[in-house]
C-alpha cells in the first residue's frame, strides 16, 4: 500500500489515504464526502516531494469533484413544494465499473 496525501480542491481539505497504485492525472477516483456519501473526483495533478526522513519520495494528489457529480445532492424539499414525498421517488447510487445503478 502507498500512502498518498490527497488535497481536495472542492472541500479545501487534506487527507492521507492508502492506495494500491498512484492514480494518474485525468483518472477518476471515488472518495467519501463529508456527509458520508461517495462521490467521483478527477485527479488534476500528481507530484512527489522528498519525505522528512530517509531517501523516500511521497506522492501527492490534487483532486476536484467531477463536474455534474454534485448536482444530484441538493435537497428536493428546498424549493416551493415543501410537501414533496421523498419515499415516493426512488434514490439511486452507482459504483465504479457498474453499468446499472442499484436502488438504496
Amino acid at each position: 500500500m502507498i500512502e498518498i496525501e490527497v488535497q481536495n480542491e472542492t472541500h479545501q481539505s487534506q487527507h492521507r489515504m492508502r492506495f494500491a497504485a498512484v492514480p494518474r492525472i485525468g483518472e477518476g477516483i471515488r472518495l467519501r464526502e463529508p456527509d458520508g456519501i461517495w462521490a467521483s473526483y478527477d485527479v488534476l495533478d500528481v507530484w512527489y516531494q522528498k519525505a522528512e526522513y530517509g531517501d523516500i519520495w511521497m506522492p501527492f494528489l490534487h483532486v476536484r469533484l467531477t463536474p455534474g457529480e454534485g448536482e444530484g445532492l441538493s435537497d428536493p424539499c428546498d424549493g416551493e413544494d415543501s410537501a414533496h414525498d421523498l419515499a415516493a421517488e426512488p434514490r439511486f447510487a452507482s459504483l465504479a465499473g457498474e453499468a446499472e445503478p442499484f436502488k438504496i
